[in-house]
């Protein structure tokens, strides 16, 4: 079976490189980097290129309105070169939330941004260079001063809801979805399935990944607690994910939640979140865990679990690094 892990922050650049070859070592598909602030995701990942041989390396994701498309397709480019062509390029709009009071920056057509987007990048790997006209870029001339590794990398889109997942069927190589259930993740392979067939593609041009929020650790209350700060965050602060939560069995306490954030009261937060929520919802408990959910989610229809991390919440013997529930983690899938 197919695993990655991604890592989204709490961690040095020299963590993520050595946790990446312990993945490597322990015959793990892929390591993923997140980019917001974590540190810069194709620098990162030149790293993870260089300290290993055979791990492959994506972006998990990417932000589509905070570069542009020619510096997006600079850097896969030379990752992928850097890496001896191991490189997949995961691309996501971001969130209204963070694009606009962090960046400065208009969040506005994000799915016409994100094609055009693929087509920029696609086009500069093909012929090394570009000359675009389109509805959101008036105009991009650009080309490389270098010939690419490979004229055509695989490219993902992050996505959430169905729309995106079918577009993901039509344009993309695949998708990668985060915060999904066992059940939503059967949904969206039937969606990106369909999509492709109806696009006149095979449905095995496409494939389902899927971000699986994980923390374990041998103190099972830890991980719990670890994961219910996540679920939190994720909740309170992104409109969309607390949708998603919300169609997703937790109306309720997505409801709460929200508006425990909005009043300012996070640390009441975390207790309205439930323990059905931190394991439906992602991985959490003691390292056995593991294996039997990403099972789970593999049998979903799920091409490339992922889990991403986060540190624990620890009552008896204090708090594990995001470290270190990497490296638990990595340890108990393989």
């Amino acid at each position: 079976m197919k695993v990655g892990i991604s890592y989204w922050g709490g961690m040095t650049a020299n963590d993520v490189v050595g946790c990446t070859k312990l993945a490597e070592r322990r015959g793990f598909h892929s390591a993923w980097m997140a980019e917001g602030h974590g540190g810069d995701a194709f620098a990162i990942l030149t790293a993870c290129a260089l300290s290993t041989k055979r791990i492959r390396l994506g972006t998990s994701i990417v932000s589509i309105f905070v570069r542009s498309a020619p510096t997006i397709a600079l850097g896969a480019a030379t990752v992928d070169s850097i890496s001896k062509g191991r490189f997949i390029l995961g691309l996501g709009t971001s969130h209204q939330a963070q694009v606009e009071p962090e960046h400065g920056l208009v969040f506005e057509k994000p799915i016409g941004r994100m094609r055009e987007t693929l087509e920029v990048v696609r086009g500069l790997l093909h012929s090394s260079k570009i000359s675009h006209r389109g509805k959101i870029f008036p105009q991009i001339d650009f080309d490389y001063w270098f010939e690419p590794l490979r004229k055509r990398i695989p490219m993902y889109v992050a996505a959430v809801f169905p729309k995106m997942i079918e577009f993901g069927g039509k344009f993309a190589d695949g998708t990668i979805t985060v915060w999904h259930t066992v059940s939503r993740a059967r949904e969206s392979a039937e969606i990106l399935r369909s999509s492709a067939k109806k696009s006149g593609r095979k449905a095995s041009e496409v494939e389902l990944a899927a971000l699986i929020p994980t923390c374990v650790s041998e103190d099972s209350e830890a991980a719990i607690e670890g994961m219910k700060r996540l679920v939190a965050f994720y909740c309170g602060f992104f409109p969309r994910y607390n949708r998603l939560m919300s169609e997703s069995g937790f109306a309720k306490e997505a409801e709460m939640i929200r508006a425990a954030w909005v009043d300012g009261r996070k640390e009441e937060s975390y207790d309205m979140v439930t323990e059905k929520m931190t394991r439906t919802l992602g991985i959490a408990g003691e390292p056995e865990e593991c294996p039997k959910r990403l099972e789970e989610y593999r049998k979903a229809g799920v091409g490339t679990p992922i889990m991403f991390p986060t540190s624990t919440v620890g009552k008896k013997r204090g708090k594990d690094s995001v470290k270190e529930v990497c490296i638990d983690a990595i340890k108990a899938a393989s």
